[in-house]
């Protein structure tokens, strides 16, 4: 009886530690090592939210932060950073004739305004890192050219070098 108990667990153990051989072989293994090493090397390259829920009042309210509240349509060289301020362009330079808009949510009172983004032209470009923002926020294809951030809005201007860009808050964008 034993021997017969003893013989039964054995072909049952054997069946397992084949069945183990086949689908966990060497080749099976490297995959997973492969797949692990590669995957920990990607994770930490996936975008996720590093404020830590800390809220960014302070940046939005800020006109020298790129999140600036304002600034959500901006593609470009902040004046306020290269010599001039929020809304008026630096000494030497002029703003443009036309203009880029955006619709931009103040989080303060909850409204959206129409926000109406100008080049600053007539100087070379402002070449201060700090300055640059890239929102892009609302941008709309080059054939709506209104609302198409990447133009050179100087071209209406005489001298057409872009120095820096103004936003200047026009009112209510529903209409209040």
């Amino acid at each position: 009886m034993l021997k017969i108990m003893i013989e039964r667990m054995d072909r049952s153990m054997e069946g397992r530690i084949r069945s183990a051989a086949q689908t966990l072989g060497r080749r099976n293994f490297l995959a997973r090592v492969g797949t692990l090493l590669v995957g920990g090397t990607l994770l930490p390259m996936l975008p996720f939210d590093r404020s830590i829920g800390v809220a960014s009042a302070a940046d939005v309210a800020d006109e020298t932060s790129c999140d600036y509240w304002a600034y959500c349509s901006l593609d470009g060289s902040r004046c306020n950073a290269c010599g001039g301020s929020a809304t008026q362009c630096p000494p030497g330079s002029q703003a443009s004739t036309v203009a880029w808009v955006g619709s931009c949510n103040n989080p303060t009172d909850k409204k959206a305004y129409l926000i109406a983004y100008n080049d600053c032209c007539g100087k070379s470009s402002c070449d201060i890192p700090e300055a640059v923002c890239s929102r892009n926020e609302g941008e709309r294809p080059g054939y709506k050219i209104g609302a198409y951030n990447d133009a050179n809005w100087c071209m209406a201007n005489t001298n057409k070098g872009i120095h820096c860009s103004i936003a200047i808050i026009v009112g209510l964008a529903d209409g209040e």
